[in-house]
């Protein structure tokens, strides 16, 4: 490292307008070439604004001041936007959480790509589209001439992700900042992209990391600052701070992330009568030898779903796994009637989706509901949570009388006060707008709930809370749960059983248990090979966030 830091920040402190309480109150950290530090915390510690400010990005209603704010001895606080714009992508590569919200749609993610390319360095037209693919192939995407053609919507969120680290590494910037730069990634190209993030973390390269992670943080950083309330509550080497903490926040982090990575050792407590009894039912949902093809961008046919089966029965949870492009979506998507498949039959309380009729397939429906990956982006910004809730018990046949009280019923039942009903979604924390979407979920009293990546945007703490919530529901209302998720930890704290996805085929399925502690395909093998852990100096017996299988 060289003696002088590349970013120097001293009593840094940032309010959003003149008379607000300051977000970020006085933090202080320094970050030299060559290093990685690691910012963790809860949602609303700052951990976003701290990066946004290092970038550039706070926005016009953000006052910033600081004692020091240097980037590469550049006093940040006069920079103007044009000086933003020559050093964001040449200097400073910025990695955003949310790649289908950072991605313009209107172009294809190759031209993207290729942006900072143009602006930034002399390559010609022919190696810039060289250059892009190059990239593709380095952040591990499949059949990188192809997606380089393709929109951000025509791309699973991993793959929108990995384009966007490709976008922000393009010009090879002395400084990388990734706010959550694995969070939507499969555990094998999550792999590959912090194999990748080491490999740029040269001499001359520094790293800013934002993450709920702690297994990818021991892994990345050097050191690690711990971030609540706008403060940083402790900093210093991973080693110190994940495996010896001294602040009782840095402690309850750890302690929430073991609680989401381990699964609970069975107790002696018999299982409800009611889940009991369902084991002699017929499975509320079936799917039998589905399949589903799609014609790509070069005209080219492509099978993404292939003859997949599955069961799922009252009061279990199956869990599906697999990578980016493994066809998870694209099942899911056809077992809520949102796409058509090719071939195969699903059934939803014995009774074939396919063959209904639409106002049946509207009542049956009811027994099906869906919680997203991002509730944010699936509620109407300007509804407020009364409406929201409203909307979900008209749709689900209640009486305009029953609006209120059935409303209040539902926040009580995922642990909200009936306060927030005037709040619009933005003003919640990320914790109670999942909480929100599961309680719109259950407005139409389903049978079945999918939850398509419910948890992985979420802060560890949050996480564990998120996760308890839907398994209390599901022992209370005998719900049958459909759990979408890249990330093993979770699916293996939650599930029963799992299914298993590779290139549109089910490679392996089972109990949970069975499966991961006895995987009999390669490339099931290759997925809890993959998963990371906390890592340090010493052999640590204390790595609990690694797979307890």
């Amino acid at each position: 490292m060289n003696n002088a830091p590349l970013i120097d920040v001293q009593d840094l402190h940032v309010r959003f307008g003149a008379h607000a309480v300051p977000t970020l109150k006085g933090i202080s950290f320094q970050l030299y070439q060559g290093e990685c530090l690691a910012l963790v915390g809860e949602s609303g510690s700052g951990k976003s604004v701290t990066s946004r400010t290092l970038a550039g990005l706070t926005g016009a209603r953000a006052v910033v001041q600081a004692r020091r704010l240097e980037f590469a001895g550049h006093d940040l606080r006069h920079f103007d936007e044009r000086t933003w714009r020559s050093v964001r992508g040449a200097q400073i590569g910025f990695v955003m959480q949310d790649a289908l919200g950072s991605l313009d749609p209107l172009r294809p993610v190759g031209k993207e790509i290729a942006e900072p390319l143009h602006l930034h360095t002399v390559l010609n037209r022919a190696q810039r589209e060289a250059k892009v693919i190059e990239l593709l192939r380095a952040v591990g995407v499949p059949e990188p001439e192809l997606r380089a053609r393709q929109y951000p919507h025509q791309l699973s969120g991993g793959l929108r992700q990995r384009a966007l680290i490709a976008s922000a590494i393009a010009c090879n910037p002395r400084l990388l900042i990734a706010d959550e730069p694995t969070t939507a990634l499969d555990t094998t190209v999550q792999a590959q992209v912090l194999a990748l993030l080491e490999s740029l973390r040269g001499d001359r390269t520094a790293m800013l990391i934002v993450s709920h992670d702690l297994a990818v943080v021991s892994r990345l950083a050097n050191r690690v600052a711990v971030m609540h309330n706008g403060v940083i509550v402790e900093q210093g080497s991973v080693d110190q701070v994940l495996h010896d903490p001294q602040h009782p926040y840095t402690q309850y982090l750890l302690s929430a992330g073991r609680a989401v990575h381990f699964r609970r050792t069975p107790g002696k407590a018999r299982a409800p009568l009611a889940i009991v009894a369902a084991q002699q039912e017929p499975p509320l949902l079936s799917v039998s030898k589905l399949s589903k093809t799609f014609k790509g961008p070069d005209g080219q046919l492509r099978t993404v779903v292939n003859q997949v089966s599955l069961q799922l029965r009252r009061g279990k949870t199956l869990g599906i796994v697999g990578e980016s492009g493994s066809g998870k979506t694209t099942l899911t998507r056809m077992i809520l009637g949102l796409e058509t498949p090719d071939s195969g039959d699903i059934q939803i309380k014995g009774q074939s989706w396919l063959s209904l009729s639409d106002a049946e397939k509207r009542q049956l429906r009811r027994s099906i509901q869906v919680v997203f990956q991002d509730p944010l982006s699936s509620f109407d910004p300007r509804y407020s949570v009364r409406r929201v809730l409203f909307e979900a018990l008209q749709v689900a046949g209640h009486k305009r009388r029953e609006w209120q009280h059935r409303a209040e019923e539902l926040l009580r039942l995922v642990h909200l006060s009936a306060d927030l009903l005037e709040r619009r979604p933005i003003e919640l924390s990320g914790g109670q707008r999942q909480r929100i979407a599961i309680a719109r979920a259950l407005a139409a009293g389903p049978q079945i709930l999918v939850c398509d990546e419910p948890v992985s945007a979420l802060d560890v703490s949050v996480q564990a809370q998120i996760l308890e919530l839907l398994d209390d529901l599901k022992r209370r209302l005998g719900l049958a749960c459909l759990f979408i998720s890249h990330d093993l930890g979770v699916v293996n704290h939650v599930s029963d059983d799992v299914l298993v996805m590779k290139d549109g085929v089910a490679v392996e399925s089972g109990a949970v248990r069975e499966v991961f502690d006895h995987p009999q395909h390669p490339y099931t093998m290759a997925l809890l090979e993959a998963i990371p852990h906390l890592e340090s100096g010493r052999r640590m017996a204390f790595d609990f966030l690694k797979l307890a299988i």
